[in-house]
């Protein structure tokens, strides 16, 4: 699906004036949103640059993952990237070294947690989002290797 479609389909219900007054922005640019983009080649298409594309394109400028963590974490869920094989290793080494980078995400989250209560036996909010950013590590690596299972990367047949 295109973002321009996505887009169109989540402003559907609400509608685009509803959207665009919630927004402060005009209906007109929400309409443009809606539309292909005009930088497709199609000098029929005249819509212009959606903020899903925007987006995307920080993410692709940054590579900072956690631009799409934060969108994920407000629509109530968490990103997880796909799993990549090596396709180099046997599949019993590759397991290994799975397994491996679960235990060292999961000590790295508990000495997170042990400095953070080491000298003051509390978690202030700094304290906490470094947490938080560990613990989005974790669930991330080991949310990989339970796909990586499921889609037979690591069964010897």
């Amino acid at each position: 699906m295109k973002s321009f479609e996505v887009i169109r389909s989540a402003v559907d219900e609400p509608g685009v004036k509803a959207v665009a007054a919630a927004l402060k922005i005009s209906s007109a640019l929400v309409y443009k949103w809606c539309e292909a983009p005009a930088d497709t080649g199609d000098p029929d298409q005249s819509g212009a640059k959606n903020p899903l594309d925007r987006v995307r394109e920080m993410y692709l400028l940054t590579k900072d993952v956690n631009l799409v963590r934060w969108l994920c974490h407000e629509a109530g869920g968490f990103f997880v990237s796909d799993p990549v094989p090596d396709l180099r290793q046997p599949r019993e080494q590759s397991i290994f070294n799975e397994t491996r980078g679960m235990m060292r995400e999961f000590s790295e989250l508990l000495e997170v947690v042990g400095k953070s209560v080491e000298k003051d036996h509390s978690i202030d909010n700094k304290e906490a989002d470094a947490i938080r950013e560990k613990w989005e590590d974790l669930k991330a690596c080991v949310e990989r290797f339970v796909v990586g299972c499921e889609d037979g990367h690591y069964c010897c047949k």
